[in-house]
């Protein structure tokens, strides 16, 4: 690899420094919101998921109880 002087590479790195799209506050708070709608949807669904499957082991394992 060929060596850059210092000089040369801060000015690099100021030119892509310069590049960069931050986004706006209105875009940075959209996003987040949608995160923790995104967030809480999966969290229901993992909540219901787990309520559903532990019933039915429930049931199974009664059921497997109760013929013995």
């Amino acid at each position: 690899m060929a060596r850059t002087n210092p000089v040369q590479f801060f000015r690099q790195v100021r030119a892509e420094i310069n590049k960069v799209v931050w986004p706006t506050r209105n875009e940075t708070l959209v996003s987040t919101a949608m995160v923790l709608v995104m967030v809480m949807l999966a969290s229901l669904f993992f909540l219901t998921a787990d309520q559903i499957i532990a019933f039915v082991v429930q049931l199974l394992l009664s059921a497997r109880g109760g013929a013995a």
